[in-house]
């Protein structure tokens, strides 16, 4: 399953404070049994949440879980969340979500349904838990030379800001 938090911040001074935060909050998220990896992206994309962070989860059960609860949330910036960009989504489609790299950019398309657009291969994900903002949610990873001119019609276009965390193996750093 896949998990999107999405957000924007009121106070754009706060962005780079932010950003630091966030990394440590993605290296504490995969410490969570059942969640396997975390990353976070951001767009510019008009009408788009800013901020997007996509975990990998095992299932739903993770957000009732104790120490995911004493972890999870926006922490110092709560208060200056925007909430026209708060959107929190359980999608399911997909075991891992994927890995993008510096080079690359992810499009998301929000449907009604399922849909095709020629020379993209989207994944569909349906929403199944916590705020089901859309019904479905497209995701294609490309390179960033194609993703400007791909994200249009209802297509944002997110860029990697930080690396994919994942959990850390027992002997490596």
């Amino acid at each position: 399953m896949i998990f999107m938090s999405q957000s924007g911040l009121t106070d754009a001074g706060r962005e780079s404070a932010w950003d630091v935060w966030y990394l440590e909050h993605l290296r504490l998220m995969v410490t969570v049994d059942g969640v396997e990896s975390a990353q976070r992206f951001k767009t510019s994309t008009p009408g788009y949440s800013p901020s997007l962070a996509m975990y990998s989860m095992q299932s739903a059960d993770i957000f009732r879980d104790p120490y995911y609860l004493s972890i999870r949330g926006l922490g110092e910036f709560l208060p200056i969340i925007d909430q026209r960009h708060y959107r929190r989504n359980l999608f399911a489609g997909l075991d891992l979500a994927p890995a993008v790299a510096a080079d690359e950019a992810m499009l998301i398309w929000d449907a009604e349904a399922p849909q095709e657009k020629e020379g993209v291969d989207f994944v569909w994900l349906q929403a199944v838990a916590v705020d089901k903002s859309t019904p479905f949610r497209g995701i294609a990873v490309v390179g960033t030379q194609r993703a400007d001119a791909l994200s249009i019609g209802g297509i944002a276009c997110y860029r990697p800001a930080t690396r994919v965390f994942h959990k850390l193996v027992p002997g490596e750093p």
